[in-house]
């Protein structure tokens, strides 16, 4: 009975994200049909929960269009303990405006127990795949963008997670744990990375490190694009640092878009 019991906790739980998530990407409002085609739910029990979610003063209903739309209070959890440019808002902008000048998604990673998750994405306009997006994992082995992310921590701890990694993943996915070392000390020496996208897709991406303040945990930006995309990561890297500085920055004015000086983000071809 315990099982049952916490595995419907576990299902709630998810689903409440879910609805969080569908206001997190481009979507301003949502009806409860809106829900139920995205993530397959019935009908009766998303009615339920988005009721509750109306009460608890998450998402404000609109009588006459029946439509659903977050409340200032949803946009305000958890935000006290983030680093300053996520509670501010200067983080996602970055993000937004980046991938609107290149035209390819942006991400930003997070270190997730043995996976590395995208927290944030930000689609461009090329197809990558229809699961990658917001909440999707993937083994920190897997991606350059986690990579990166085992490559801020201790060296005995970065080896012996990898050692794991290898030891479980299935036969055709396992590595040289000496060559996959010595890449991720590279990128930690570095700062960021270029590799495998990972995630299912047969994509690149181009990743920076962030900032830490003391206690954050490490976060990083990256640039998902197809393999076949004329883009230049040096540019690309040097666009993420300048923007990352800028959202650091003690500034009271908005932040600017992307700094004109910066170089062009395709190779000539």
């Amino acid at each position: 009975m315990a099982t049952v019991l916490e595995s419907n906790k576990t299902k709630i739980a998810k689903r409440v994200i879910e609805v969080f998530e569908f206001f997190g990407g481009n979507h301003r409002q949502a009806t409860v049909m809106d829900i139920v085609r995205q993530y397959g739910r019935p009908q009766s029990s998303t009615s339920e929960l988005l009721a509750s979610l109306v009460e608890m003063g998450l998402l404000y209903k609109d009588p006459r269009s029946r439509t659903y739309t977050p409340t200032p209070r949803l946009a305000t959890l958890g935000s006290g303990a983030q680093p300053d440019m996520v509670r501010n808002g200067q983080l996602f902008s970055f993000i937004d405006r980046l991938a609107q000048s290149s035209r390819h998604s942006v991400a930003l990673f997070g270190m997730v127990g043995t996976h590395v998750q995208i927290f944030r994405w930000s689609p461009g306009m090329f197809a990558l795949g229809n699961d990658i997006g917001c909440g999707t994992s993937e083994r920190l082995s897997e991606s350059a963008a986690g990579q990166l992310l085992l490559s801020t921590l201790p060296s005995d701890a970065s080896g012996k997670l990898l050692r794991r990694l290898n030891a479980e993943a299935p036969e055709d996915r396992k590595f040289s744990f000496s060559a996959l070392q010595e890449r991720v000390t590279q990128f930690g020496r570095q700062g960021y990375a270029t590799g495998a996208a990972g995630f299912g897709c047969q994509g690149r991406v181009t990743a920076m490190l962030i900032p830490q303040g003391g206690g954050e945990r490490p976060l990083a930006v990256g640039v998902v694009y197809p393999e076949d995309s004329a883009v230049d990561p040096g540019a690309l890297i040097a666009t993420m640092q300048a923007g990352l500085e800028s959202c650091g920055a003690d500034r009271s004015d908005d932040f600017s878009p992307m700094p004109s000086h910066m170089p062009s983000l395709m190779r000539a071809v």
